[in-house]
């Protein structure tokens, strides 16, 4: 083990002791792929980590071919902007600035033309204008970015950050493209926001009207910067009130499966009286329920309110609430686990107003463990093979990767202990795979099936709920129970492909990032 790379152990040593040395004796035990994930964050936590992975940094061979189209810069002005001017002119970029000799005469009036906006004192990586002119000549696109990092004070690389591939909905909440990407634009457009000093608006309106189609991503980080747009954490979505023409909020079938545990389903029923949502229907679907006290409870819920239905038999999930869905009358099913905890009223018309969007699969709301700690903001495909619940652990108020645990997203996936989806949607792809999925991971493969169709799955942070995870019915730790999760982690991989970790399979996830780390961890071997 080299100097840089036992300093990086070293540093997660000290940050994190207990976790570190828990690694370790994974290790010794030979269980390797479990050492890994518990290792992953802690490495990727050292001040030394983006060091440690910058000696073992690629980038594309890139042969800069003739008749590319040019690509036109304007610079920002502040501190540092003769070294940008001097970076983007280095890389073959034509920087719209008299002391350049390039003046606006040369934009033309043919047809659209790549424009880079680059906030002052940023600085190109070499072959970074070789790389966007080649995806340009290639490509139909009318977005191209790549990645980027921070100049700290002294000059010196940090804070990475490996962007997902195209996600509007994120881009909504966090501008990862003005300052970092090409994009074409209008000539007239360009003057009149030269002359108004509104370009880096001119480049976010334009990536902001790009469809998935008309985007590349460059998985390299291209840009050297000192300033990047923060992320916004924005107030709730819109209420059905509200909306223009006015529509009223459509009717809401809440499946709660359950099993004695009359503890956990209290909370959770309460929870769902203390809701605002005008039309809804709860579907209590109980699994063979035995205790008294249990048996006594269901039989004292408000039949007007509550509907009881008796599904006894082995615990599947998946026919549980396919069972219920059927019986349902919503136009929007919440697939509802019994040990969840509501904390705000809001929370259901937050998720069934996302649900309502055409393009919208699957919504899920972030879901905090009792103590306050994370335990669901989407799901990543691919961790340690399988999949696993995005930024588990962290609080809320952390920053967390680029604060993506608090922003509205598509991801490939969401729970569902609390997922809400309009049931036409859950029909057309056949709900949930009873045979084989019953416990674990038919939440992931539903919403595969729903991306699929072009319904996108969404996180929205901003219905958060508690969730008790696994209480009412245990963990799989019994050799029948651990028997079915690895024949279930298996069909996972057969039909989604998340056991090949040579590819990135989570488009929302980078491959410079670790896949045995659902924390958005960098990528480091050993």
């Amino acid at each position: 083990m080299d100097l840089l790379r036992l300093l990086v152990h070293l540093d997660a040593a000290r940050l994190s002791p207990r976790p570190w040395l828990t690694a370790l004796w994974w290790r010794v035990l030979g269980k390797r792929v479990r050492s890994r994930a518990q290792l992953a964050p802690l490495l990727s936590a050292s001040p030394r980590a983006y060091r440690l992975w910058l000696r073992g940094e690629t980038t594309p061979g890139v042969i800069d071919v003739h008749d590319c189209p040019k690509i036109f810069a304007v610079v920002g002005n502040g501190r540092g902007r003769a070294k940008t001017i001097e970076s983007a002119t280095s890389e073959g970029l034509l920087v719209l600035d008299a002391s350049c000799g390039t003046d606006q005469k040369e934009l033309g009036h043919d047809g659209p033309q790549w424009l880079i906006w680059l906030e002052a004192g940023d600085v190109l990586e070499p072959r970074a204008g070789a790389a966007y002119r080649a995806a340009a000549a290639s490509t139909n696109a009318q977005v191209i970015y790549a990645d980027d990092d921070e100049l700290d004070a002294r000059g010196c690389r940090a804070r990475p950050h490996f962007k997902p591939e195209w996600n509007l909905e994120l881009l909504r909440h966090h501008d990862y493209v003005t300052g970092a990407g090409i994009v074409r634009v209008d000539p007239d457009e360009l003057r009149q926001a030269i002359a108004q000093g509104t370009v880096a608006n001119l480049v976010a309106k334009t990536a902001g009207g790009a469809s998935p189609s008309e985007v590349v991503r460059l998985p390299y980080v291209f840009h050297h910067r000192c300033i990047r747009p923060e992320p916004r954490i924005t107030a709730r979505p819109a209420s059905f009130d509200n909306r223009e023409p006015k529509v009223g909020a459509p009717k809401v079938s809440v499946i709660v499966p359950t099993r004695n545990r009359v503890d956990l389903l209290r909370v959770c029923i309460d929870g769902l009286a203390r809701t605002n949502y005008p039309s809804m229907e709860v579907i209590v679907v109980d699994n063979g329920s035995d205790h008294p006290t249990a048996l006594e409870y269901l039989a004292m819920l408000d039949p007007n309110r509550f509907q009881v239905m008796r599904e006894d038999g082995s615990f599947n999930f998946s026919r549980l609430n396919n069972r219920a869905a059927e019986l349902a009358t919503g136009e929007l099913l919440c697939l509802l686990n019994n040990d969840i905890e509501v904390l705000a009223s809001d929370w259901l018309e937050i998720m069934a107003r996302q649900a309502m969007r055409p393009e919208v699969g699957a919504v899920g709301a972030r879901l905090l463990y009792p103590d306050g700690r994370i335990q669901h903001a989407g799901v990543v495909l691919g961790i340690c093979g399988g999949a696993a619940h995005a930024h588990r652990l962290l609080r809320p108020d952390e920053e967390g990767y680029f604060r993506r645990h608090a922003l509205p997203q598509f991801v490939s996936a969401v729970t569902a202990a609390c997922l809400v989806v309009r049931r036409e949607k859950f029909e057309a792809v056949g709900g949930l795979d009873e045979e084989s999925f019953a416990v674990a991971f038919n939440d992931v493969d539903l919403c595969m099936r729903l991306n699929r169709r072009g319904w996108q799955s969404l996180y929205e942070p901003r219905a958060t709920l508690v969730h008790h995870e696994s209480v009412s019915r245990g963990l799989d730790r019994d050799p029948v129970g651990a028997a079915r999760l690895a024949g279930e982690l298996e069909a996972l991989k057969a039909r989604w492909g998340t056991g090949d970790m040579d590819r990135q399979v989570d488009p929302f996830h980078h491959p410079q990032l670790s896949r045995y780390s659902e924390r958005f961890a960098i990528r480091l071997n050993g």
